[in-house]
This record gives C-alpha cells, sequence and structure tokens, in this order.
C-alpha cells in the first residue's frame, strides 16, 4: 500500500510538470502578443483623439501627437489645447474631441464580443487569440476612464463631462453598467471559448487565461496605474481594480480544480 502511494505521488508530479511546461509557451505568447496589442490600442487612443480635433479644426495634422512609452502607457497626449477651447467657448468640441476614444473602445469591444461567440473561430484559433486580448486591452481603457477616474476634472471623461455641462455620475452610472454587462459576456460567455481552444482540460492554462486577463483589465491597465501616478483622493479609485481583480477571479474561476492531481 506505502508503494502504491509513493506511485500516485511520483505519476501526480509528473502529470502536474507536464501542464506547467504545457503552459509556458502559451503565456509567452500572450505576454509577448498583448504588448504588441497594447501598444496599437494606445496609438489608436491618441490618434482618435487628435484625428477628430484636426477633423474639426483644432489641429493641423493628426500626426500632432505626443509620442510616449508603448509599454508602460505613459507620456502620451493628444496635443489638442484644451484650454484654448475652453477660453473660446468650443465646449462641444471639448466633450468630442475627450470622448471620441471612449466612444471608439465601446464600439471595438461590443463588435468583438459578438465576434468571439461566431462558431466560425472555432476553427482560427489564432485570430480569436488576436481578437480576445484586443479585446481585453480595449476593455482595460474603458475601465481606466469610466471606473478610476470618472470624476477627474481633466483628461478624456473631465473634457467630456465640462464640455457637454454633465454630472460626472451621469458617465459613471451608465457607463459602469454598460462595462459590467460587457464583462459578463466576456467572462462568462467568451471566456470558456478560449478555455476549450487553448486550454483543452489543462487548468494551468485556464487560469492563466483568467488571471491574465483580470490582471490586464483591472490593475495593469487600471489599478495600478491610478495608485501610482494619479494624485489626491482620485488615486484611492485604484483600489477598485484590487478589488474588481478579485471578485472576476473568484466568480469566474475554472470548475475544474479536481483536475489538478493532488500529490497527496
Amino acid at each position: 500500500m506505502k508503494n502504491i502511494g509513493i506511485f500516485k505521488q511520483v505519476e501526480a508530479a509528473i502529470i502536474n510538470s507536464d501542464r506547467l511546461r504545457e503552459a509556458i509557451p502559451y503565456l509567452i505568447i500572450v505576454v509577448v502578443s498583448f504588448f504588441i496589442l497594447q501598444s496599437t490600442v494606445v496609438v489608436m487612443h491618441e490618434f482618435t483623439h487628435s484625428t477628430t480635433a484636426w477633423v474639426l479644426g483644432d489641429l493641423p495634422s493628426p500626426f500632432d501627437i505626443v509620442w510616449g512609452n508603448p509599454l508602460m502607457m505613459t507620456g502620451w497626449d493628444e496635443g489638442v489645447d484644451y484650454h484654448k477651447l475652453v477660453a473660446e467657448g468650443r465646449y462641444i468640441q471639448e466633450a468630442l474631441i475627450g470622448g471620441s476614444p471612449l466612444l471608439m473602445h465601446a464600439l471595438i469591444v461590443t463588435w468583438s464580443l459578438i465576434f468571439l461567440q461566431k462558431e466560425s473561430l472555432v476553427k482560427r484559433k489564432w485570430l480569436f487569440h488576436a481578437v480576445f486580448w484586443f479585446t481585453a486591452a480595449n476593455c482595460m481603457e474603458l475601465i481606466a476612464y469610466i471606473w478610476m477616474r470618472p470624476f477627474s476634472s481633466h483628461g478624456d471623461t473631465g473634457h467630456f463631462n465640462h464640455g457637454l455641462g454633465l454630472s460626472p455620475w451621469i458617465l459613471f452610472i451608465l457607463g459602469s453598467s454598460a462595462l459590467v454587462f460587457g464583462l459578463y459576456v466576456f467572462y462568462q460567455r467568451v471566456l470558456p471559448r478560449a478555455h476549450a481552444l487553448f486550454a483543452r482540460g489543462n487548468p494551468v492554462i485556464e487560469w492563466t487565461i483568467l488571471g491574465l486577463s483580470a490582471f490586464i483589465m483591472f490593475l495593469w491597465g487600471s489599478g495600478i496605474r491610478v495608485m501610482a501616478y494619479v494624485s489626491g483622493p482620485q488615486r484611492f479609485f485604484g483600489l477598485l481594480g484590487v478589488l474588481a481583480f478579485i471578485m472576476v477571479v473568484f466568480l469566474f474561476r475554472p470548475k475544474q480544480e479536481n483536475k489538478i492531481i493532488q500529490s497527496s
């Protein structure tokens, strides 16, 4: 009986090490591809600002943006003189330029969530992979502005609210409602598809996909960044990211814990 127990421990160690070894390549692929997609989203965000300003006649060129760090998401600016817009009483332009990226991210997330549920993607797993993490990157931006900086007097939400003369609560409540619904669809309907395509029963990969997507959305692009770079009481909104991360990981955790073979 003792020998049987030893054999089971050896078998469990081999199986679990194989699962971990299988998960590492996918983890590397996710990290590399996400940083590429994140940089793409950041550039799209700033160019949406600048293009809107160019169309409205407030920038000489949509390429007049301030380039920053594409990995750490710092130092970027659309190059729009909002103080001049306010001084001239051009509040509608302020709202349109400031809020245009939020609309862009919302449209991308909406389309992506619909696209990711199509059955035709089952045979195109790497296209699914790209759209899945592209969706996470766009959700990251929406969460950063609507949940983390809803009452800021500057930034995208601040300019949008000020330009339209809206209470910050309107965007916060309506935006939060849409975000909660979108995140529910992402984790309840789309995440299982990602698990089926890439994990194929490996709980280590399932936890990797869940943990990384939640970390990206609620901590990397919002919670940690807000607590690190935003000053004043607004920085405490970053704690919402920590709470959201914990809740999502708990509520949508893989239901296959029994597949991880115990060594005892």
